[in-house]
């Protein structure tokens, strides 16, 4: 059995990509939603909310040969992956290329030009805009291969793509095979490029808010007045490693993963279940040989639905209890998908790590159908924990837990 650390992290997002500029955009209550007034062609799409990344540029020095397999996921994971890399000091370095490293990483799906250019195809029998690469933009793990290709990772490559839990499930696995004594290095997370198809899913649900003329007031997870999420955008890395490993080559470590627990609900895709979300959180606390009391925040899924925010509120407050602070960062970029899990596990460790904890947005008034816990709202809280939680729920009845220790 391997200890597991974070020597790297790093992501992109609608509101910057360094948590320095992030928590700033947090503390000064900063939304990175915007009417999307470029999906009015869609008629039939209520919502015209989402957290787009409007600034993201491929960087100058990646070659047109890198470019040609990486739909715009891919880009946003492979960037993601280049600053974690530089952040753990490995980047360009040869051990990472040796077999000593691999990846963990996905996304609710693949590059959606691809699959709109497939589409056209298949409806009009045109193969306009297809090529040879046209299938590695749009196949379900196009950012861990990408990621894989682009650094030359040759140790083993894991594909989480299973929706809103593929960055938590990338973490959560890598942390297994590094424990397990698979290999010393991974890297992990999960990426979202945004599409009005992703809109279109939620709002088939009737999930989707419809705040389209105050964008800045949706999400608003756990309040009694929220009407639905809003879809984001971004990508999440992590570089996990074995304790041993980081020591021995004077890493800097940020925190340990000493807990995951994944489960599924096994009855509905889209309705979530009190029960296996708890069950989901024990297993992270019993692989962590922790007792509930241990945790000192729980960073929520919180996306802002009814039946999601309901169910996960209960399902913590069932285990902590009413003591429990929880707060969610998609109130601020949207619901990013496969790049959430990822993301929050950033963000916890860094709020773990400055003991400033970043409320909800938008809640000002926590929905009494809701678990009693400790609602973090208005603005950060100075708090001092050793041990946090970050919690993905995903469609198909898919459930993780993560634990992150202080490193002291």
């Amino acid at each position: 059995m391997q200890r597991v650390v974070v020597t790297g992290m790093a992501g992109l997002t609608s509101l910057g990509n360094d948590w320095a500029s992030i928590s700033a955009n947090f503390a000064a209550q900063r939304s990175g939603i915007r009417r999307m007034d470029e999906w009015n062609r869609f008629e039939e799409l209520n919502t015209r909310l989402a957290g787009p990344i409007d600034d993201f540029q491929v960087p100058r020095h990646w070659t047109r040969k890198q470019l040609r397999s990486m739909g715009r996921v891919s880009r946003l994971a492979v960037a993601a992956s280049e600053r974690a890399l530089a952040n753990a000091g490995l980047l360009g370095d040869p051990m990472i290329t040796d077999g000593r490293m691999g990846v963990a990483c996905g996304s609710s799906t693949g590059s959606t030009e691809e699959i709109k250019a497939f589409g056209n195809m298949l409806l009009n029998s045109v193969a306009d805009g297809l090529n040879a690469n046209s299938y590695v933009r749009m196949m379900p793990h196009t950012t861990a291969a990408n990621i894989s290709i682009f650094f030359g990772l040759t140790g083993r490559l894991i594909p989480t793509s299973s929706a809103c839990t593929s960055g938590s499930q990338g973490i959560g696995y890598a942390y297994e095979a590094i424990k397990f004594g698979r290999l010393p290095l991974m890297l992990a997370g999960g990426a979202e490029e945004l599409c009005p198809s992703e809109a279109m899913v939620f709002d088939a649900l009737y999930a989707t808010s419809l705040r389209n003329d105050a964008p800045h007031t949706s999400p608003r997870p756990y309040d009694a007045g929220r009407d639905g999420l809003v879809i984001g955008e971004g990508a999440g890395m992590l570089v996990l490693e074995a304790l041993e490993h980081a020591q021995a080559r004077g890493a800097t470590i940020y925190a340990e993963v000493v807990g995951f627990g994944s489960n599924a609900d096994g009855q509905h895709s889209t309705r979530p279940e009190q029960a296996t979300m708890r069950r989901a959180m024990e297993l992270a606390l019993e692989d962590a040989g922790l007792a509930p009391e241990a945790i000192g925040y729980v960073n929520g899924h919180g996306t802002a639905t009814e039946q999601g925010d309901i169910a996960e509120t209960l399902a913590t407050s069932s285990l902590f209890g009413p003591r429990m602070p929880i707060s969610s960062q998609k109130s601020f970029l949207g619901h990013t998908l496969g790049a959430c899990g990822a993301l929050e596990s950033w963000f916890s460790i860094e709020m773990m790590n400055s003991d400033r904890y970043i409320h909800t947005l938008n809640l000002d008034e926590v929905d009494s159908r809701c678990g009693e816990l400790d609602y973090l709202r208005g603005a950060p809280v100075q708090m001092r924990h050793d041990y946090v939680m970050n919690n993905n729920f995903a469609f198909g009845g898919v459930n993780t837990s993560l634990i992150f220790k202080r490193w002291i």
